[in-house]
């Protein structure tokens, strides 16, 4: 190691000690003869005393230190006088005498100051992310998405589910926005799609007899952005077999239980409330209400199940019923008369949405897991046979196998840390993200590829 102590760890009890710190100058004052710095690391903040006395030459070199340069050096562990004592960081009872000094790396002057209390649009910060993630705020936020993902994977893992990891270049299925479409070079003409759930391999994981499953995974929808919205985004996604919607309730409800205690001391009241699609557009003009503007509940952060959503939606401009969340989705059992009857409009689905302050989190349902049935629903959607072989071929084979009932559920990390956390946007939990045209300032992605990559693919562009 270059380093024997990180920048936040030293105490008056190591005083005394001869230790090697290496990090970032985070501020340099001149007083003289005397020169102070600031170290900063990951960790925290050591205040650095260079003096000619002690050591000349590293005194000598410290006089050209500047802001972020990268440094490493040796010195003595000195307990500060009482009077200068800095009760505001942990290490403020001792600073490091140095002897020796070396400049690992210079820097340039950074484009905006390393601090937190700067108002700083995403034009600046973006381009130069790696130093806006040197903010001590964008840190801490980087470590509570750690946490929150670290909080949800001990808590599934104890509760009997199994993590797998599905594929990232899968099959072109329509799930209600644009796919990302990635070009084979080995097959000519034929294309990969970038999931934008994981949506038919849970299910497949089911009909495997996994029982319980859960993934971190990455989703990507080529969709218009806004603020709580990115064209990759992650989710942790669930799915359970034997189940019913009471029972993806519960563990959903006691991991936030777990969560909340743990990221922000909340303790949370379950179970949660529940509004029924209809209640809810009725009661407050929405689907996803903030229901805090009541008395009883000026609240935990505010959680609230929306359930009995319709299953289907009439699309005016192609004349024809579409899925209002995914074709996968089981008709509530006390509607298939309606279904049969086609009175399409009243048929509810037994899907569900967790809303956190307004905001959808979460959405899930109870899955079709009848070959029949799900073929019903491709009719009434209009979805030619041929297409229904070729885009889902693969699931109605595997549901003749003993599918059993299923159920499942995802949750928006993203928008959950963002909301828990109060940032402006997603973007500052994401630690490269784009902007609101799909854009990487920091990378220029997307950029233009040379003709001979395009060649390979069988792809030309035009204008």
């Amino acid at each position: 190691m270059l380093r024997t102590h990180t920048c936040g760890e030293l105490k008056k009890e190591h005083a005394g000690q001869v230790v090697v710190l290496c990090g970032w100058v985070h501020r340099r004052r001149d007083h003289g003869k005397l020169i102070f710095i600031d170290l900063r690391d990951r960790y925290g903040y050591t205040q650095v005393m260079f003096s000619p006395k002690d050591s000349p030459d590293a005194h000598r070199v410290a006089m050209d230190l500047r802001s972020e340069f990268v440094i490493r050096l040796k010195g003595l562990v000195n307990a500060r006088p009482k009077n200068n004592i800095n009760p505001n960081i942990p290490t403020g009872e001792i600073e490091l005498i140095a002897r020796e000094l070396e400049i690992l790396n210079p820097s340039l002057t950074p484009p905006f100051e390393i601090e937190d209390d700067l108002v700083l649009s995403e034009d600046v910060r973006l381009p130069y992310r790696y130093l806006d993630l040197r903010r001590p705020r964008m840190l801490g936020l980087m470590k509570a998405r750690h946490q929150l993902n670290q909080l949800m994977r001990n808590f599934l893992s104890a509760e009997g589910f199994i993590e797998v990891e599905t594929p990232v270049l899968t099959k072109s299925t329509p799930e209600g926005a644009r796919d990302y479409l990635v070009p084979s070079r080995v097959n000519p003409g034929k294309f990969f799609a970038l999931p934008q759930s994981p949506q038919l391999f849970k299910q497949l994981l089911m009909v495997s007899g996994f029982d319980r499953y859960f993934q971190i995974a990455k989703c990507f929808r080529d969709e218009d952005l806004r603020a709580d919205r990115q064209p990759e985004f992650t989710q942790m996604d669930m799915e359970m077999s034997f189940v019913e919607e009471e029972d993806i309730f519960s563990v959903s409800e006691n991991m936030f239980a777990r969560v909340l205690k743990e990221l922000k001391g909340v303790d949370l009241v379950l179970p949660f409330p529940r509004l029924s699609y209809r209640e809810a557009v009725e009661k407050y003009g929405s689907d996803k209400p903030d229901i805090r503007h009541n008395k009883d509940n000026a609240r935990e952060f505010s959680f609230l199940w929306v359930v009995d959503f319709p299953l289907f939606k009439y699309d005016d401009e192609e004349k024809r019923w579409d899925s209002e969340h995914h074709p996968f989705t089981s008709p509530h059992p006390d509607d298939l008369g309606l279904l049969d009857a086609g009175d399409l409009s009243r048929v509810r689905s037994r899907s569900y949405d967790l809303v956190l302050n307004g905001s959808e989190i979460a959405s899930g349902s109870i899955r079709i897991h009848d070959q029949a049935l799900q073929r019903r629903i491709f009719e009434i959607l209009r979805i030619p046979d041929e297409e229904i072989g070729a885009r889902f071929g693969f699931l109605l084979e595997a549901f003749k196998y003993g599918a059993p009932p299923h159920g499942g559920i995802a949750f928006g990390l993203d928008r959950i840390l963002s909301i828990l956390f109060g940032t402006e946007s997603i973007r500052d939990i994401i630690a490269f993200p784009k902007t609101q045209k799909a854009v990487c300032p920091l990378t220029q992605a997307p950029s233009d590829v040379e003709n001979k990559q395009l060649k390979e693919l069988h792809i030309r562009t035009v204008d």
